[in-house]
C-alpha cells in the first residue's frame, strides 16, 4: 500500500498549493493573458489542425473499411445538412470577436447571442427532418449530428476568445483532444454495433464533455463566461455579424450542394465514394486554416492602422502558399490518385481516381480564395461578401443540375471547380477595393 504523507507534510503541501492560487482561485501558471508570437500561434494551430483533420479523415476511413459506402454516405449526408444551418447560426462570431480590436463587445455578448442562435438552429434541423421524408435511421443520424454540431458551436465561441488574445495553443490543445477522442469513440461504437447512429451518439457526448471540462475552464481565465443578453447590444451584434453568417452558410452550401445532387440522383452509396475523396482536401485546408486563423488578428491590426503595405505583403505571402499547395495537390492526384485511394479506403474507391483530380483542382483554387477571404474579413468587408457567395452558390447549384445527371461524380467535382473559380475572382475584387479604400483614408 502507498505510504501516507505525515500530517505536517500534508499541511505544507496545502500551503504550497494555496500560494500558487490567485485571488480568483485559478492557478497562476495557467494565466493566458500574454499573447504568443505569430510563429508560435501558427505552430500550435497547425499541429492542432493536423491532429484534428487526420482524426476526421480517420473517422471516414474507419467507416469505409468497416462498413459500406452507404454508411459513409449517411454520415456525410448528416454533416451536409446540419453544417450550413449551424454555420449560419454561428454568425462567424469567432471571427468578429477575433477582429474586435476596439473592444466594442464583451465576451458575454458573443456567448449570449451564440446560445440563442444554436437553439434556433436545432429547431430548423428538426423542421428539415419533418418535411424531408428521410428514412427513420437516416433522420436520427442527422438529428444527433445536429446536437453534436451545437456543442461544437459553443466551443467555437470560446475559440474566438482564445484567438483574440492570440492564444492559439488553447484551441490547438482542445482540437488535439477532440480529434483522437472522436475517432476512438465513433470508430469503436461503429465496430461494436455496425450502426452509424450509435457512433454519432458517442460523438455528441464526447464533444459535450470536452466543452464542459476544457473549453469553458480555459475561457474563464480570460473573461467572465456568463452569457449576457442585452437586447439592444445583442441586436447590434447580430446585425453586424448577420452578413457573415449568411456568407458562411453559403460557403458551406458551395461544398455541400454537390453532395445533395449526388445523393438525389445517385444514392447514398455514390455519395459515400464522393465524400471519401472530398475529405482528402482536408490536408490542404489544415494548412490554410492554421495560417489564416493565425494571421487574421495581425491582418486586422494592419488594416485598422491603415498600413496597406504590411497588409498586402502578408496577404500575398499567404496567397502564394495557397497556389503552391494547389499545384502540388493536382500533381499528386494525377500521378498517384489510384494507389492512394486503394490504400486509404478500398479497391472500389480507386475506380473513381479521375474524380479525385478534379476535386484537387477545385481545392487548389479554393485555397487561394480562402486566403483572400481571410483578407476580406480582416478588412471587415462583411456585407459585400453576401452577394458574392450567393452568386457562387447559385452557380454551383446550376452546374450540378447540368452536370451531375449527365456525368455523375465527375460532374459534381467539376461543379465544385466552377464555384471555386468564381469565389477566387470575386474575392480578389473585394480585397482590391478594400485596399483602395484604406489608401484613400490614409491620404
Amino acid at each position: 500500500m502507498p505510504r501516507e504523507l505525515p500530517t505536517v507534510g500534508k499541511m505544507n503541501l496545502l500551503v504550497d498549493v494555496r500560494k500558487l492560487m490567485n485571488r480568483r482561485g485559478q492557478p497562476r501558471g495557467l494565466s493566458l493573458e500574454k499573447p504568443l508570437t505569430l510563429r508560435a500561434n501558427f505552430t500550435w494551430t497547425f499541429v492542432g489542425n493536423v491532429i484534428y483533420s487526420a482524426s476526421q479523415w480517420g473517422m471516414l476511413t474507419v467507416m469505409a473499411k468497416l462498413g459500406s459506402p452507404e454508411m459513409v454516405g449517411r454520415f456525410s449526408l448528416g454533416l451536409a445538412i446540419c453544417a450550413p444551418v449551424v454555420l449560419f447560426a454561428n454568425l462567424q462570431l469567432r471571427v468578429v470577436q477575433a477582429t474586435d480590436a476596439k473592444q466594442d463587445y464583451q465576451f458575454g455578448d458573443y456567448l449570449g447571442v451564440r446560445l440563442v442562435a444554436v437553439l434556433l438552429a436545432l429547431l430548423v434541423i428538426v423542421g428539415i427532418l419533418v418535411f424531408s421524408g428521410y428514412p427513420h435511421e437516416t433522420a436520427l443520424v442527422i438529428l444527433v449530428i445536429g446536437f453534436a454540431k451545437v456543442f461544437e458551436s459553443v466551443s467555437d465561441v470560446m475559440y474566438g476568445l482564445f484567438q483574440k488574445y492570440e492564444r492559439m495553443d488553447c484551441i490547438a490543445i482542445s482540437k488535439s483532444i477532440k480529434g483522437p477522442l472522436s475517432l476512438f469513440v465513433l470508430g469503436g461504437l461503429v465496430w461494436m454495433t455496425d450502426r452509424v447512429l450509435y457512433g454519432v451518439l458517442g460523438l455528441a457526448v464526447a464533444w459535450l464533455l470536452l466543452l464542459l471540462v476544457y473549453d469553458l475552464r480555459n475561457a474563464s481565465l480570460l473573461a467572465s463566461i456568463r452569457p449576457r443578453i442585452d437586447w439592444d447590444t445583442s441586436w447590434r451584434l447580430v446585425r453586424l455579424a448577420l452578413p457573415l453568417g449568411l456568407v458562411t452558410m453559403l460557403i458551406s452550401l458551395n461544398s455541400n450542394v454537390p453532395r445533395y445532387f449526388v445523393e438525389r440522383y445517385m444514392g447514398e452509396g455514390k455519395l459515400g465514394y464522393f465524400s471519401a475523396m472530398a475529405y482528402l482536401m482536408v490536408a490542404g485546408n489544415t494548412v490554410v486554416g492554421a495560417l489564416g486563423q493565425s494571421a487574421t488578428p495581425r491582418l486586422a491590426r494592419h488594416y485598422a492602422a491603415g498600413d496597406r503595405r504590411a497588409f498586402s505583403r502578408l496577404l500575398l505571402q499567404l496567397v502564394g502558399i495557397g497556389g503552391a499547395m494547389g499545384v502540388m495537390g493536382v500533381a499528386v492526384a494525377g500521378f498517384f490518385g489510384r494507389p492512394i485511394l486503394a490504400l486509404l479506403y478500398r479497391l472500389d474507391y480507386a475506380a473513381h481516381a479521375n474524380v479525385l483530380v478534379w476535386l484537387m483542382a477545385a481545392a487548389g483554387v479554393g485555397y487561394v480564395a480562402s486566403f483572400l477571404g481571410y483578407g476580406m474579413t480582416s478588412a471587415r468587408s462583411f456585407r459585400v461578401q453576401l452577394p458574392l457567395f450567393a452568386v457562387v452558390a447559385l452557380s454551383v447549384a446550376a452546374a450540378c443540375a447540368l452536370l451531375v445527371p449527365k456525368t455523375g461524380l465527375v460532374g459534381a467535382a467539376q461543379a465544385s471547380l466552377v464555384g471555386a473559380l468564381l469565389n477566387l475572382a470575386g474575392s480578389a475584387v473585394v480585397v482590391a477595393h478594400a485596399l483602395h479604400a484604406v489608401g484613400r483614408r490614409v491620404d
